[in-house]
Order: C-alpha cells, then sequence, then structure tokens
C-alpha cells in the first residue's frame, strides 16, 4: 500500500528478509530448481484496502506478529544490520535483543565417575 517496509541489498533482502511481508512476498516467488522447495507463507487476516488505509502500519491487519502498537504507530525504516532497514519495531527489537543476549556457553562434560 505504497509503503517501502524493507531496504537491502538485493541478495540480502531475497536470501534473508527480515520484515514479515518481505518473508511473505518472497515466500510466494517460484523456485526455478523444480527439487527445491520453499516454504510458502500464507497470510490470513483481513487484506488491507488503498481505499481505506488502516492506521499505523499497513500490514497489521495480516502480520503474524502484529501488536497493539502496530495499529497506532506508522513505522518508519530502521537499520538493523550495515546496509539493512526494515519498517518493522517487533522485529528490529527482537534482533536487538538477541544481539544483547550473549549465547550460553555449552554444557560442560561431567567429570568421569570414579
Amino acid at each position: 500500500l505504497g509503503r517501502i517496509v524493507e531496504l537491502a541489498a538485493a541478495d540480502e533482502v531475497y536470501h534473508r528478509p527480515l520484515h514479515p511481508y518481505t518473508k511473505a512476498l518472497i515466500s510466494a516467488v517460484p523456485v526455478p530448481d523444480p527439487t527445491a522447495q520453499r516454504e510458502r507463507i500464507l497470510l490470513e487476516g483481513d487484506l488491507p484496502s488503498p481505499l481505506r488505509v488502516p492506521s499505523g502500519c499497513r500490514f497489521h491487519t495480516r502480520c503474524p506478529l502484529a501488536e497493539a502498537s502496530c495499529r497506532e504507530n506508522d513505522p518508519v525504516l530502521e537499520e538493523v544490520a550495515p546496509g539493512h532497514q526494515i519498517a518493522c519495531p517487533v522485529v528490529a527489537r527482537g534482533l536487538r535483543e538477541r544481539a544483547a543476549d550473549p549465547p550460553s556457553p555449552p554444557p560442560t562434560a561431567a567429570p568421569p565417575a570414579e
């Protein structure tokens, strides 16, 4: 509905989309290799009308990640990685939280029993 929701190099958007709408669009592109398969994302919810554009995020009526704030706030593009911007505060927040949480150390082996 007239908004860019993700900006990055073409290869990055095509192979590693981050915005839920971009993921759904990419999942609908046919794969030229007949042996390869791609998981198809089927969107549910109300199809927004260009005559009555929804408030807030234009995708919130069909977004599986939508929160209450998505109905109220029109998201702006935010850089989430060098050269990669998305207009989804839910995904951006999740990426920031994952980056802030250090990975758990691998479990240590128990000492051998005597």
